[in-house]
């Protein structure tokens, strides 16, 4: 009988299959890597040959470089590595984000990567997939996570644009340029028409979303403003590597605000200090952690990266082989939350 063993365990790499002699999400070049999604914690270059979903080619080349061997693969798509037959499910978490599914004689693993549960025009949804371990993120693993409607948050984050347009002075949102920015670019399109700045960073990501059909508000970089240009009213989307750099002294006097899953606990905002906060992430919360593993139908589950240990004392509760899985990972700050 097949073990789970035989299909993944933690190594210095990262997570690797050993019956199928590949890796997932590798820390450093390997042979053979198949890769969950685009975020620089995951997509690393230098390997032989990347195994990627389709949906994220775009992005895959911008971080792996455009002569990097690839392979896009189509969701649900099998393929064989060795023995393992092999495919991609949609994660939920950015453009072209991926499960990887993993089978061998009727022994099934799937590992999420990282994965949320909440609607987003701009990329396909979480995919349940039945198996029997199911190894799972927990970014956000405490019950105190709970995601607020999306609507609500962009009432506040119009809200907040309009009072700074009153008050005179540019609203400047830091949030992580790739995902989080064009999920807040996507759903502003659904209620407004007005032009966002950008930050420099941001540029080739959103085009890469734009390219791919995701529909988005009108944006302009900032670096095509003129030296010296009153920045009053505008909204500015920016990584929060700008907070405190010298480029954010062309805006003066701004409010400045952060969207992330980590505003969710008010004194994080406080802390960073930024003026307002805003509950946005692209993990799951604590409700989607525990539906995701029960739609699983896994026995098994292994937890990494986060709050493993809430979650493995809930779950084991139930009844479920709970425990974590402790993999090697190098966390970049634009996946942070």
């Amino acid at each position: 009988m097949v073990r789970s063993e035989e299909l993944i365990q933690p190594r210095p790499e990262g997570p690797y299959c050993p019956a199928g002699d590949f890796y997932i999400d590798p820390l450093r070049p390997v042979a053979r890597a198949v890769v969950t999604h685009a975020h620089a914690d995951h997509a690393r270059s230098g390997s032989g040959h990347y195994d990627v979903a389709a949906a994220g080619l775009g992005l895959m080349r911008e971080r792996l470089g455009q002569d990097a061997a690839i392979t896009a693969r189509g969701y649900g798509e099998a393929f064989r590595m060795g023995p393992v037959t092999v495919s991609l499910h949609p994660a939920g978490h950015v453009l072209g984000s991926a499960q990887v599914r993993m089978e061998l004689d009727g022994r099934v693993v799937v590992v999420s990567g990282d994965y949320k549960r909440d609607p987003d025009p701009t990329c396909a949804p979480f995919e349940p997939v039945p198996c029997d371990l199911f190894v799972t993120e927990c970014t956000f693993g405490l019950p105190v996570y709970r995601w607020p409607p999306m609507e609500r948050v962009i009432d506040d984050l119009l809200a907040w644009w309009d009072d700074c347009a009153r008050r005179g002075m540019p609203a400047v949102l830091f949030c992580y340029a790739l995902g989080k920015a064009q999920r807040i670019l996507a759903e502003l399109a659904a209620r407004t028409g007005r032009t966002v700045h950008l930050h420099g960073a941001m540029l080739r990501l959103v085009e890469q979303y734009r390219q791919a059909g995701v529909t988005m508000v009108p944006t302009v970089p900032v670096s095509e403003s003129a030296r010296g240009r009153d920045f009053a009213g505008e909204l500015v989307l920016a990584p929060p590597s700008a907070a405190g750099s010298t480029w954010m002294k062309r805006f003066g006097k701004a409010s400045t605000g952060f969207a992330s899953g980590w505003m969710q606990i008010r004194g994080n905002r406080h802390r960073r200090g930024y003026d307002r906060g805003f509950v946005v992430s692209d993990h799951a919360d604590w409700p989607g952690l525990l539906a995701s593993v029960a739609q699983s139908g896994a026995r098994q589950v292994r937890v990494t990266h986060g709050d493993s240990d809430a979650l493995v004392r809930y779950l084991r509760e139930q009844g479920v082989d709970a425990a974590p899985l402790h993999l090697p990972r190098e966390r970049d700050a634009e996946s942070g939350g």
